[in-house]
């Protein structure tokens, strides 16, 4: 049976902790203190914003769809004349790709078929000014994939940036095609 005893200072914080076996013959042994545990896992990526959305406001996310492809930087080069298909998602900044991609089949049929996938782009000025299209993920109707969760935090996403979706029907995986 060890038993342990803390060895405190002045100051009122333990320094080295003592053990010591009772009744074994070997009193007064100094065992070394038990290893320090592990840390924490690494969590891979920014940390995950917590936002509540009852007290928090949506911001506004101007979604432009493009059947087939994604449009051009260009194409939103002037402001007031962007492109057609635009859609008003209100929504937070913990919103991920599958919850825009289920907000969407609510507007574009297509969305809703079974082969669909969906993908993501950021429109947003540089340092320049330039307007810059980046492509951020994609979803498909009925699978899951690595993009789902990702929010539009993580992906850098700030209010005044536009959201570009290209929609793609159906879509036959690569995979599959093999076979």
């Amino acid at each position: 049976l060890w038993e342990g005893c803390c060895v405190v200072t002045a100051i009122g914080k333990c320094v080295a902790v003592m053990y010591s076996s009772r009744g074994s013959g070997t009193a007064g042994a100094v065992r070394p203190p038990p290893p320090p545990p592990p840390p924490p896992p690494r969590q891979l990526g920014p940390p995950r914003i917590q936002i509540d959305r009852h007290t928090q406001c949506p911001l506004l996310l101007r979604t432009f769809v493009k059947k087939g492809t994604h449009h051009k930087p260009e194409d939103y080069a002037v402001r007031g004349e962007e492109p057609p298909g635009e859609h008003h998602l209100h929504t937070w900044l913990d919103a991920s790709l599958r919850e825009l991609h289920d907000l969407l089949k609510q507007v574009e049929p297509i969305a809703k078929e079974r082969s669909s996938r969906l993908s993501f782009a950021i429109v947003y000025p540089d340092k320049r000014g330039v307007l810059t299209l980046k492509e951020v993920g994609s979803t498909r109707s009925i699978q899951r994939g690595p993009d789902d969760e990702k929010t539009l935090a993580e992906l850098h996403f700030q209010a005044g940036d536009f959201l570009d979706v290209a929609l793609f029907s159906g879509f036959v995986d690569p995979a599959a095609a093999r076979v």
